[in-house]
């Protein structure tokens, strides 16, 4: 059997770099750390790894509730710990009476100082603070070189995750049914919009899936996929739960309150 045709052709690349990160693990006998992951990619490692053949897989992003999270693949025989993950956080200290800090400026400025998507983790806003979670590889770049977010002028310092702050971010817990997986139809039923007003949205590229923008709105979407629709904020295909009498597909998903 394939195993490529249980995965979208979009995602082969990665599918790709998690078989030979399995390998590894197989051939070495030494555990495999991936950069952090989004949902659907963790659930692709899931799929792929699993709990078999001795091979294991854990995932950590720095809190118990982490949307990106790094992969740990490890032998049986491997114990793993939070500090195998090599993750750091950092709080960002800057004029927080005089300037309020978006979770956007904060991405946009560590994109802009040549960060990859994949080295940084979650980004968590509550009361006047911020903090971000890094892979240890690049702690040190980020706090040399990350001085600034738009205008504003920041520094960056270390601090222990047991100190990591509660997010002010909650997910509501949603049912809903629909035609098709199609992107254009689960948009217009999460969203509450007529699929003749989402079309535009994800023509005109104000579409993502998975942090990624997504222009088809044939996209056959699945569970863990991530969405966020410019001026709607974001939600997340939780778990498909079967079929209603009428043969219509019963979904649960997340929207970010």
């Amino acid at each position: 059997m394939n195993l490529f045709q249980h995965f979208r052709e979009e995602e082969r690349s990665f599918v790709e770099k998690v078989l030979d990160d399995k390998a590894y693990v197989e051939n070495q006998y030494a555990p495999k750390l991936t950069d952090f992951l989004d949902p659907r990619e963790q659930q692709i490692v899931q799929t792929i790894v699993g709990q078999k053949d001795g091979n294991f897989v854990r995932f950590f992003g720095g809190h118990k509730d982490s949307e990106r999270k790094r992969a740990l693949l490890y032998p049986e025989y491997f114990l793993p710990t939070e500090t195998d993950f090599e993750v750091v956080l950092y709080e960002i200290h800057y004029p927080h009476k005089f300037v309020t800090l978006t979770h956007r400026s904060v991405l946009g400025s560590l994109v802009g100082s040549g960060l990859k998507r994949e080295k940084f983790g979650d980004i968590l806003i509550a009361d006047k603070r911020v903090q971000l979670f890094v892979t240890e590889d690049i702690s040190q770049y980020v706090q040399t070189n990350v001085t600034s977010i738009g205008k504003t002028s920041v520094t960056l310092k270390s601090t222990p995750l047991a100190d990591v702050i509660t997010s002010s971010e909650q997910w509501i817990q949603q049912f809903c049914t629909v035609s098709s997986l199609r992107l254009d139809v689960i948009l217009s039923e999460i969203y509450h919009l007529s699929r003749q007003k989402v079309l535009p949205y994800i023509k005109n590229g104000y579409v993502k899936v998975n942090h990624k923008v997504m222009d088809k709105p044939s996209f056959l979407c699945e569970e863990g996929d991530v969405f966020s629709l410019r001026g709607h904020g974001r939600s997340k295909f939780m778990a498909l739960e079967g079929k209603t009498k009428k043969d219509r597909l019963k979904l649960q998903i997340g929207i970010l309150k």
